[in-house]
């Protein structure tokens, strides 16, 4: 068992991290403020290989392991959560999607434009009646000929707007609940596809959240994703991975939160010396670092279990769970460590403490985490 970063993983870590801090820490604010995608974002992940993460080679895709991609989504999501959001949501979700279930043509016809950045990539499970019960869902597909016809709507699709290539979740059989459910593809522009309202949002302002429409939607035979009425084992199958990358972005939000409390703590004085010298802030750090890397640990196995191509629906929920909920406590220890000046957009404890909450709600609620885990122990 060995706990060190490879040689190349900590040349890896070292360039996203300048990477970040260069080309988008400068205009993090910005995109908050405004709660938009820069479409210069997107050329610049792609330039780094960050849209094609895990994808393999032969599909354009960078070929990294998951314990690469985690080490990447955390330093991403240090300068800037929406990024580290952004590109999970394409790189486990949409394009992993594709990959793990897809068919070869299908997989030659979308993954390297994924990979390559000619569009972000989106992923549907998530009604307005159905977020933790994803069973629950209303969008049917009716078979018509040599298609499909699709009606109903998503919500709270992570990339919805911008993406042109889209893996939707819905019913095909009512009568089999969970196996009628059935997974299409589906591309922007085709007619009776329509983007709703954009969300505007608490923290992770410049993912870009949206609404998804159809109304009639034709889709021809190539369209289904896999086979017919698996598409619910798929989807959580794929939140298996989905979750590891949520635990990676959570550790990018609680490692921001307490680097910069370390350094405001060594820099900030009150009664004649550097806050860093009284044991309440030394204690607070010592605790958010511990737990810090608890979480890493937890994370960092999952992702390894995953290379090994195994199932990990336990391990990636305790590390979901855990660095999440670290997450939203670190950033929030971060904002009393800096006192007033926490509450403050000139200090980036401000936005992670916004942005962190979504860790616990995004890819299953803490809740779910928690019950996913239950069953696991409970059966083994």
């Amino acid at each position: 068992m060995d706990f060190l970063l490879t040689e190349e993983q900590g040349l890896l870590k070292d360039s996203i991290r300048k990477f970040a801090q260069k080309e988008i820490q400068p205009y993090v604010r910005d995109c908050d403020d405004r709660g938009e995608w820069p479409a210069e974002f997107t050329r610049k992940l792609a330039d780094m290989g960050l849209l094609g993460i895990i994808i393999p080679p032969e599909f354009e895709g960078a070929g990294y392991s998951n314990v690469d991609y985690v080490i990447i989504l955390e330093e991403l999501s240090k300068v800037d959560p929406s990024v580290g959001l952004v590109v999970a949501a394409h790189n486990s979700l949409c394009s992993n999607h594709i990959n793990l279930f897809g068919s070869e043509e299908q997989k030659k016809k979308y993954l390297p434009r994924l990979a390559t950045g000619e569009t972000l990539g989106a992923w549907a499970l998530t009604e307005a009646a159905a977020g933790s019960d994803a069973a629950a869902m209303k969008t049917r597909a009716v078979k018509k000929g040599d298609g499909w016809v699709m009606n109903g709507s998503k919500m709270f699709i992570t990339n919805g707007s911008l993406a042109e290539i889209q893996v939707i979740m819905a019913i095909t059989d009512p009568e089999q609940g969970r196996k009628g459910i059935s997974t299409f593809i589906v591309e922007k522009g085709m007619p009776g596809f329509k983007v709703g309202k954009k969300e505007d949002k608490l923290g992770v302002r410049a993912a870009d959240t949206s609404e998804l429409v159809f109304e009639d939607l034709e889709l021809p035979e190539e369209s289904l994703l896999g086979e017919e009425g698996q598409g619910y084992r798929q989807a959580m199958a794929v939140l298996d991975g989905g979750r590891v990358s949520i635990a990676g972005f959570s550790l990018g939000i609680a490692a921001g939160a307490l680097d910069a409390s370390l350094q405001y703590a060594k820099e900030r004085e009150q009664f004649g010396q550097p806050i860093a010298n009284f044991q309440a802030i030394q204690w607070m750090l010592a605790d958010g670092y511990t737990e810090l890397d608890a979480a890493r640990l937890l994370t960092f196995r999952a992702a390894f279990l995953e290379d090994q191509g195994k199932r990990i629906p336990k391990e990636s929920a305790m590390a979901k769970l855990f660095a999440s909920e670290l997450a939203v406590k670190a950033s929030s220890v971060a904002v009393q460590i800096h006192g007033g000046y926490g509450f403050i957009k000139e200090y980036p404890v401000e936005k992670l403490y916004r942005d962190s909450k979504l860790a616990t709600l995004g890819e299953g609620t803490s809740e779910i985490q928690r019950w996913i885990i239950a069953q696991q122990v409970l059966k083994s």
